[in-house]
């Protein structure tokens, strides 16, 4: 890239700085789009982003992660409706993967970018009763949907200077865990927050009109025109609950949401920070 070609790409992020200047964004990120490098690069995105004034908050799964600890163990991940049947046994192998492992990863990776000062902060949704929760339907064993965000505590690390990087395992009224659906508890989040974006990382490019074809990519729907589609036969069943909450998060207040590829490195600064983006913009009226 060119001195000039460079000197362009910062002049078209400037305005998006200033709009997003002391806004709060809560980036969900799949298990399928986690690992070290592409890590890494969320970990430079974020840093960035928090030194010209966004605060961001991270919210994690880790399906994937889960999967294969559950096989290691002899047992078989079992699934409803895109959602994981979460029996006793498993509900102790996502505690251990989500708050034990990949949140304890994700908060060295970005420490070890942050230079001297240390700013990424491991939260559970267990600690403090972040995460308040009501068991879901029985038949998903103990999966909790959130009835309650105590987003001042995030707020709270944001104030002082700390990045949030949160597993998303509640707790019911009796403390009792519960796995809860990380898109579902990325959305919750950002809505108790009044965040002004929602960003969903994936292993998707975004939205396709043909599942099949990555070319055929829905740059910018609105929630009616999401929810519209939901029954399509084009949309797999694990994409419903995240193109759910992405038009839930709109509806309640959230200004944008976004679905991008995090296999693209640096692709939330692309998404953010440029005209072009690279994925699925979600609002509730159309303004383009």
């Amino acid at each position: 890239m060119s001195a000039s070609q460079t000197a362009q790409v910062l002049v078209e992020a400037l305005p998006y700085i200033r709009q997003f200047a002391g806004k709060s964004i809560v980036v969900k990120l799949g298990g399928a789009a986690i690992d070290r490098e592409s890590d890494l690069a969320l970990a430079q995105d974020v840093l960035l982003l928090r030194s010209v004034g966004v605060c961001c908050v991270l919210v994690h799964g880790g399906g994937p992660q889960v999967d294969t600890m559950l096989r290691r163990v002899g047992k078989e991940p079992e699934f409803k409706d895109g959602l994981r049947v979460t029996d006793a046994e498993t509900l102790e192998i996502v505690r251990m993967v989500l708050v034990g492992k990949i949140n304890r990863d994700l908060v060295a990776t970005i420490n070890s970018q942050a230079g001297d000062e240390p700013v990424a902060v491991g939260v559970s949704g267990e600690d403090a009763g972040l995460l308040t929760v009501t068991p879901a339907d029985s038949a998903f064993g103990f999966v909790g949907n959130v009835t309650k965000v105590r987003a001042e505590l995030i707020h709270r690390l944001l104030d002082d200077g700390l990045t949030p990087v949160i597993s998303t395992v509640g707790a019911n009224a009796d403390g009792h865990p519960y796995n809860v659906n990380a898109d579902e508890a990325a959305r919750a989040i950002a809505v108790a927050m009044k965040a002004e974006k929602i960003v969903y990382l994936t292993a998707v490019p975004g939205l396709l009109e043909d599942a099949a074809d990555e070319g055929t990519l829905i740059p910018r729907l609105t929630a009616a025109e999401l929810r519209d589609r939901l029954a399509h036969e084009s949309v797999g069943k694990g994409m419903i609950p995240k193109l759910r909450a992405c038009a839930d998060a709109v509806d309640q207040g959230v200004a944008f949401a976004h679905i991008i590829d995090g296999r693209v490195h640096h692709s939330l600064l692309i998404e953010l920070l440029t005209d072009h983006g690279v994925g699925t913009m979600i609002r509730k009226e159309k303004s383009w």
